[in-house]
This record gives C-alpha cells, sequence and structure tokens, in this order.
C-alpha cells in the first residue's frame, strides 16, 4: 500500500493556521484528509463537527475529514490512525499535523523516520509554516520557536501582509530568506491559498534537485568574495567574513540561519561519510535541516542526502545529464552552526 503523505502545519501562535485549515477542509479539493491537532484549545478546527467519539478522540467533519484531538504520543495516533485505516473503519489519503504555536516541529518530524510503524505507513510531504507579516519580526526576535518554526519549513505562508507596508514586508522577507533560503516563500489572506501550494508538495524529500533562492546564493557568495579572493587551495577558516556578515543582516543576529556549501570537483565517498557522520555527531541537535545534491567520485548518478537533527540519509537520483555542469550543492539550516567549520572539512572530503 501506499504510503500516506503528510503535511505538518505550524507557525507561531497567531499566526494563522487554524484559519487556514478551516480553508483547507471546507475547499472540495477531493482529498480525504485526517487531521491530528496537538490540543483542542478555545479556537475548534471546524465550527460544523458531526460526530465526536471522546473515547478515541476521533472528530469527523462536515468535508469527509476525520480529526484526531491528540494530547498523549503522535506515534500513537498515527498507528491506531493507520490501523483504522487499513481495518476499513476510517477512509483517508493525507494526513495534517497542526502543532501548536510554541511547537518546535522537529521532533514531529523526526517521527517519520526513528519509528519504523510510522515510516511504514507515512511520508513527510512538506512541513509548512504560516508566519505573521505583523507581528514575525518581534517573534523571531524574541522566540527561539519562531526561528525553529522558518527554519524547517518546507513552504511558508505570510499572513496579514495588510497590515504591513511594502516595506515591512520586504524587510520581513529577506529575512526569512537568510534563516532558510529553500523554502518557497507565499502570501496568503484569511487562509486563503490554492490546494495545490499546501497539499501534495512533496517538498520535504527531494528528487533530484534542490531548491535554493538565487538571491541567497549570489548574496552569499558577494560576501564571500568582498574582502578576500580564494582558490580552492585556500585553508583558511573563514575568519574575515565576520565583519560583513553582520554588517549585511543589520540589527537582527538570528541564532538560526543558512548557509550553502558549492563546489565543482566530485566528493571522495569514504571522506565524506566520515565527516558527515562526525559533524551529525557534534552538531545534530543544532541542525534543524539540511540537503544536498551531491556529485561522488566514479558515480554517473546524483546522490541526494538528507538529514533533520541526528537523523541523516542517502538516495540516488537521477543520472547526469550529457550536458550537465556536475557539481555539488549543499544547504544547512540550523541553530549557531559553525559555517567555517563545515566548509572546510566539506572542501577536505573533495577529490
Amino acid at each position: 500500500m501506499a504510503l500516506i503523505p503528510t503535511t505538518i502545519l505550524t507557525g507561531f501562535l497567531g499566526a494563522g493556521k487554524t484559519t487556514l485549515l478551516n480553508r483547507i477542509l471546507q475547499e472540495p479539493h477531493g482529498f480525504k484528509i485526517a487531521v491530528i491537532e496537538n490540543e483542542f484549545g478555545q479556537e475548534n478546527i471546524d465550527n460544523e463537527i458531526l460526530v465526536q467519539d471522546g473515547t478515541e478522540q476521533i472528530v469527523e467533519m462536515n468535508n469527509g475529514c476525520i480529526c484526531c484531538t491528540v494530547r498523549g504520543d503522535l506515534i500513537v495516533a498515527l498507528t491506531a490512525l493507520a490501523q483504522r485505516r487499513r481495518d476499513g473503519e476510517l477512509q483517508f489519503d493525507h494526513v495534517v499535523i497542526e502543532t501548536t504555536g510554541l511547537a518546535n516541529p522537529g521532533p514531529v518530524a523526526q517521527t517519520f523516520f526513528i519509528d519504523e510503524e510510522v515510516a511504514a505507513d507515512y511520508l513527510v510531504d512538506a512541513i509548512i509554516t504560516v508566519v505573521d507579516a505583523k507581528h514575525a519580526m518581534h517573534q523571531l526576535d524574541t522566540y527561539e520557536e519562531a526561528q525553529r518554526q522558518v527554519g524547517f519549513a518546507d513552504k511558508l505562508l505570510l499572513s496579514k501582509t495588510d497590515l504591513v507596508s511594502a516595506d515591512e514586508l520586504k524587510v520581513l522577507t529577506e529575512r526569512i530568506k537568510r534563516i532558510n533560503p529553500r523554502a518557497a516563500i507565499s502570501t496568503i489572506a484569511f487562509g486563503q491559498v490554492a490546494i495545490a501550494d499546501v497539499l501534495d508538495l512533496r517538498g520535504f524529500n527531494l528528487n533530484d534537485k534542490l531548491e535554493i533562492d538565487p538571491d541567497f546564493i549570489a548574496a552569499e557568495e558577494h560576501a564571500h568574495n568582498h574582502d578576500h579572493t580564494c582558490d580552492a587551495a585556500c585553508d583558511h577558516d573563514g575568519e574575515h567574513e565576520h565583519h560583513h556578515h553582520d554588517h549585511h543582516h543589520g540589527h537582527h543576529s538570528d541564532n538560526i540561519a543558512a548557509f550553502v556549501f558549492k563546489s565543482d570537483r566530485p566528493f571522495n565517498t569514504e571522506k565524506l561519510d566520515e565527516f558527515l557522520g562526525g559533524i551529525v555527531q557534534v552538531f545534530g541537535p543544532r541542525m534543524l535541516r539540511y540537503k544536498g545534491v551531491l556529485w561522488m567520485d566514479g558515480a554517473d548518478r546524483k546522490v541526494v542526502f538528507q538529514g533533520v537533527h541526528q537523523i541523516m540519509g542517502t538516495d540516488i537520483g537521477g543520472k547526469w545529464g550529457e550536458d550537465e555542469i556536475r557539481s555539488n550543492k549543499m544547504v544547512f539550516i540550523g541553530q549557531n552552526l559553525p559555517k567555517e567549520t563545515f566548509i572546510y572539512g566539506l572542501e577536505q572530503c573533495l577529490v
């Protein structure tokens, strides 16, 4: 049986997650959705609840959706839903997990990798984060959870953009791109968004490409070349970058940020495996998301790698095209990661 795609919906308190979820559940999109809620607060996810079974915490809604209001273990909820689907008690083809506003999406995403039963039934389709454009700058300044929610996202939806000026929106957009350059950004008004922008994105698992904001890469390259020109043999530790980096980011020094590694030389497989294993052991808890498309020495296919915290995996991608320029492209999003250490270590793994 095919794996059940799962959307993790996150965002800080008041960002508009529930409004968005209501819109998803009310639209005649043809999906049969099971919703898992961390908790039932004052805002129910739908005003027109038809049936509620208090024992099982299963709620059926007017759009053929099923809700599981979880205050306990996510693994238990997911495996129970999958079993009831197999038994024919419930019918659904997609799951949406709405986290609380103060939740760290990391442990939720890790659940799909560390538990064999969950991994046998589900795959993460995408992590979607709703960002309150009016209050996001303050939230990002104040709460690490807000930065984590942006950093983990595959898709960012900006709400309440009508409450800010064009300049304020531009500053916010630039800031969240620095935190997470690989997530697509859209705006939503009162939860109105095309279903194609929310469900069935296949955003979490890479195929043959790594989508990173080209403006971010250009900014990285400009920052690196601004003070010093490096060649392939350069082995400095990159200390000269710091002053320019801080200036470029203005007054906001976010704990969570992203950086890219690129190279037009192939990796030595054994050296790279050893290095990645080492950094995951040391920095794993601070590594929110990392992904890459790799050129391995002697291989005619791309290697796709990705991870969440200490959970890391690789997969074989498509063949390199005859006219395609072979290269490595990797992005790391994390909390106070030593960028220079990562870059230097990766350079030592090149052939």
